[in-house]
């Protein structure tokens, strides 16, 4: 898996977990996600930051900050989906803790 795949979806499930945190699965594959990123990318630390259309994935690696920008519609389709399954909402009270 590429870099820029591999922070997608970290974003991607990240956002998921941000939004469902009694969601075990979604912890467990954001770890995953991370695990990819650290020990296959080298990558030391992440930031996100919310935009306007979009996020901005700042990362260090090799000593050096870069950053990818990712469509908002497109990180948030996962958790849209996920919502929109009745048989995952029953277990986590319609996607949120403070629903």
């Amino acid at each position: 898996m590429n870099l820029r795949d591999a922070l997608f979806n970290w974003l991607q499930i990240k956002v998921v977990w941000e939004a469902r945190p009694r969601d075990r699965s979604a912890e467990e594959t954001t770890r995953f996600f991370w695990e990819i990123l650290s020990k296959d990318h080298r990558v030391e630390e992440v930031q996100v930051q919310r935009e306007e259309e979009g996020y901005r994935v700042v990362y260090r690696r090799k000593g050096e900050e870069e950053s990818l920008r990712f469509d908002s519609d497109q990180v948030e389709q996962l958790l849209l989906n996920i919502e929109a399954e009745p048989k995952y909402n029953r277990q986590f009270g319609c996607g949120s803790d403070t629903e």
